[in-house]
């Protein structure tokens, strides 16, 4: 089983920033791709950027130009937050995606507000 362990969460306020870390027990190139989730109070889970194998990213309309994905050795994935909005408030979780099923971290909790 892949484990996954997002950190770097918190409080910020409105137009801050926050990097959330994903470290992964095996190396991101034996899945298609990694990704970045997150969930608000009362709404769906739903995407927000991903990496594939070759490094090819893609993003939600809501979050192009502020945030991005990005990788570092072959155990860590990042998701870098740039001019967040009260919106933004979210568990995010971690994604490993195979070919047969999805691998999900415990999640960490961005809160944006004054």
């Amino acid at each position: 089983q892949v484990q996954l362990v997002e950190s770097g969460g918190g409080l910020v306020q409105p137009g801050g920033s926050l990097r959330l870390s994903c470290a992964t027990s095996e190396s991101i190139f034996n899945f298609n791709a990694m990704g970045w989730f997150r969930q608000a109070s009362g709404k769906q889970r739903e995407l927000v950027a991903t990496i594939n194998v070759g490094g090819k990213t893609d993003y939600s309309d809501s979050v192009k130009g502020r945030f991005t994905i990005s990788r570092e050795g072959a155990n860590m994935v990042f998701l870098q937050m740039n001019n967040l909005e009260p919106g933004n408030t979210a568990v995010y979780y971690c994604n490993a995606r195979l070919i047969s099923r999805d691998c999900w971290g415990q999640g960490a909790q961005v809160a944006v507000a004054s």
